[in-house]
């Protein structure tokens, strides 16, 4: 084995380790002691991802053009991995409700925002955050909307990480300025919720059976699957720079979030099934990550 592929074997395992260790102390932490963290994950959703992504639209250095393809790249991995994979839930003898959004909605925030710097560097965080947006809106829109078609997107506006995208946005846009003091302290706020969010993923971890562990295993294969190959066909139609095609094929690459398990209880749609879905699909991105890094990098 050459030095080269060492050293890129040594830059995966340092990208992979430090995820993985956190969720890791996440998990044996709530394995020893009963761990609530509702509270910490709605502080962490109301408070500490809006000051992250507030922090990072609203910097000088965010240009929002830039993203656009990439941004409409993760919206047609996102619904297009909906639409690929609907004649497949009929051959598993799944509702189309309970497969499809952990196929669609992936793991951009707990894994992808952190999995973006430690693999790229902190030059990455915007375009990490936009693909995380973008997944999120739809998650919040589309999503539900899958769910009970009497869901109103209007709702999605009130969320506090959508008003901080628009605070972000107009700030960046009008190049507008942020005190000194203010702005330290809201990147501080944001900082706390990428390692919070790893912690909060190894915790749900421990709340969730195996019994459907055959469809958990088909999803595990068939989300990044589908990501994967959307993305790879997205390229000669939208011409990446070769940055942001990295990065949309690590989107693609994600697992299901641990999003959907919640929101399928709160919806009765199966949520035992969907809790398969995604913890396999997590327990496999430890494989599909490593080795969509070592084609990316």
């Amino acid at each position: 084995m050459d030095s080269t592929t060492l050293a890129l074997l040594e830059r995966i395992f340092l990208t992979v380790f430090p995820l993985v260790a956190i969720v890791s102390v996440g998990f044996f932490y709530a394995r020893k002691r009963h761990t609530d963290m509702s509270t910490a994950n709605t502080i962490n959703i109301d408070v500490f991802v809006p000051a992250l992504i507030f922090s990072v639209l609203s910097a000088k250095s965010f240009d929002l053009p830039q993203f656009q393809m990439l941004a409409i790249g993760a919206a047609i991995v996102v619904l297009g991995s909906g639409l690929l994979l609907l004649p497949v839930c009929k051959l598993l003898g799944v509702s189309p409700k309970t497969f499809l959004p952990p196929m669609m909605f992936s793991n951009s925030g707990n894994l992808g925002l952190p999995l973006a710097v430690l693999a790229f560097g902190e030059h990455a965080l915007p375009a990490a955050v936009v693909l995380f947006l973008v997944e999120n809106l739809l998650h919040f829109t589309v999503g539900l909307y899958i769910l009970d078609h009497k869901t109103n997107p209007i709702n999605v506006l009130k969320m506090p990480m959508i008003i901080a995208t628009i605070a972000g946005l107009i700030w960046s846009t009008f190049d507008l300025h942020v005190p000194v003091g203010a702005a330290t302290f809201i990147e501080m706020l944001g900082q706390i919720s990428i390692p919070l969010m790893l912690f909060a993923l190894g915790v749900r971890m421990t709340n969730v059976d195996l019994t459907h562990w055959k469809i958990g295993i088909w999803g595990a294969i068939l989300c990044p699957l589908s990501g994967l190959v959307i993305a790879l066909a997205l390229q000669p139609l939208l011409q990446l720079e070769p940055a942001h095609f990295t990065y949309l094929v690590l989107f693609g690459a994600m697992p299901p979030a641990v999003l959907n398990y919640m929101v399928s209880e709160r919806y009765q749609q199966e949520p035992h099934q969907v809790a398969s879905i995604v913890l396999l699909g997590n327990i496999g991105s430890l494989i599909i990550i490593p080795a969509t890094l070592f084609f990316i990098l």
